[in-house]
């Protein structure tokens, strides 16, 4: 049924990488999640007051709340694809995250007043009226749910939304939700004892926590989290493979939300080779990956000496040094600047986060080493921190 609700109400429901196209995947399942919602909602809670359980209504408040979550979805979906403006050059599209952060707090607002309620009905219990129809409406709204959790995980996969998957992942505690509600109501049918108010606080509980999680994965781009391994590794591949690339490294890359990524990296080119065809390589390289990966990049031109025998020899030496070192990925920019009483030999070296040697550790062992070369060489290093697994190929 989802691909065809795709196929009727999205056109040209295959070019997902079309701002518009993508608008309107999230605009159907905010749709699609209102009405469905709202139905399950209203069935819930009238069974539940027929039939006195607050574990029930709790469920149907639940389905309130999505069908509350999805008309924020659609709002967001819309706001996140207003243009670029003079206050925002980058587009609008980190709304989309906000969006999700804001279903995530509503989220745990109303696992904390449903809690609330099911204390009270500890407290003060009531029995719990059984029909044949609160099983019907439970079964039908697990498999709602079943099907709701699907689409839109199958949405957010298509269309790479934070948002929808974590709409999906909510669907999907729904159903676990709604099937303790019917355990508890089977409980009581055959075993006299009503646990009505402490199925409502497990349900509680559990949608209380699926808020903190989901605020948990939806504020984790806005605070700026590392680029996707794949995304690195497509841009080192395609910028390796062009003729005149000896080397790649400080790459970073920057998220504005979905269908809005800047990055920058460092090419390495000869610096003995004609200058207008290193900048022209660069030009379409940069063409190249803005095009095939749907990102902005823009690249910088590193020349480095191939054929100067002294830059050889102290590159390897470093990088004998280095490689005994945990923590210290690469290294690469080597310079010599020599001078009347001393040498600089100048470099980068790429850190992990997981590092533990200080910065005048590194300095200090590799500087003994290369002055076992010549007393009056200097070590000049500048440390990057990898947040990408990109290094040099120099």
């Amino acid at each position: 049924m989802g691909k065809l609700l795709i196929k009727l109400f999205i056109k040209d429901h295959k070019n997902v990488k079309d701002p518009a196209v993508r608008e309107s995947y999230g605009k159907l399942a905010g749709i699609v999640g209102i009405i469905s919602n709202l139905f399950l909602c209203s069935l819930k809670i009238i069974m539940g007051l027929i039939s006195s359980s607050i574990s029930i209504i709790a469920d149907g408040i639940n389905n309130l709340s999505d069908a509350s979550s999805s008309i924020i979805t659609l709002v967001g979906f819309r706001l996140a694809s207003q243009p670029e403006d003079k206050n925002h050059p980058y587009g609008h599209a980190r709304i989309e995250y906000l969006t999700g952060l804001f279903i995530s707090i509503f989220i745990i607002i109303v696992g904390a007043l449903l809690m609330k309620s099911s204390v009270e009905k500890i407290i003060h219990p009531q029995a719990v009226r059984f029909t044949v129809i609160t099983i019907l409406i439970l079964v039908i709204a697990i498999f709602v749910k079943l099907w709701q959790t699907f689409f839109n995980r199958s949405i957010g996969q298509k269309i790479d939304s934070l948002t929808l998957k974590a709409t999906a992942t909510d669907s999907r505690n729904d159903v676990i939700t709604t099937s303790v509600v019917l355990l508890g109501v089977l409980i009581t049918k055959f075993t006299g004892i009503v646990v009505d108010g402490y199925l409502g606080v497990i349900v509680a509980l559990f949608i209380i926590w699926s808020g903190i999680q989901l605020i948990r994965e939806t504020s984790s781009p806005l605070l700026g989290e590392a680029p996707d391994h794949d995304l690195v590794k497509q841009i080192a591949q395609l910028s390796m493979a062009h003729e005149g690339v000896l080397g790649i490294h400080d790459l970073v890359v920057h998220n504005y939300g979905p269908g809005k990524i800047f990055a920058s990296i460092h090419i390495e080119v000869d610096a003995d080779g004609d200058l207008m065809d290193s900048h022209d390589t660069i030009d379409n390289l940069e063409k190249e990956l803005s095009d095939a990966l749907h990102i902005e990049l823009v690249a910088h031109m590193d020349p480095i000496r191939v054929n100067d025998p002294l830059v050889h020899r102290l590159r390897d030496e470093v990088k004998s040094v280095i490689s005994g070192m945990d923590g210290v990925v690469s290294m690469h920019d080597l310079r010599i600047v020599p001078g009347p009483t001393h040498t600089n030999i100048i470099f980068d070296l790429v850190i992990s986060s997981s590092c533990e040697l200080s910065e005048n550790e590194i300095h200090d062992r590799v500087e003994k080493e290369i002055r076992k070369t010549d007393p009056s060489y200097n070590v000049v290093i500048t440390y990057d921190r990898a947040y990408t697994s990109l290094s040099s190929a120099s």
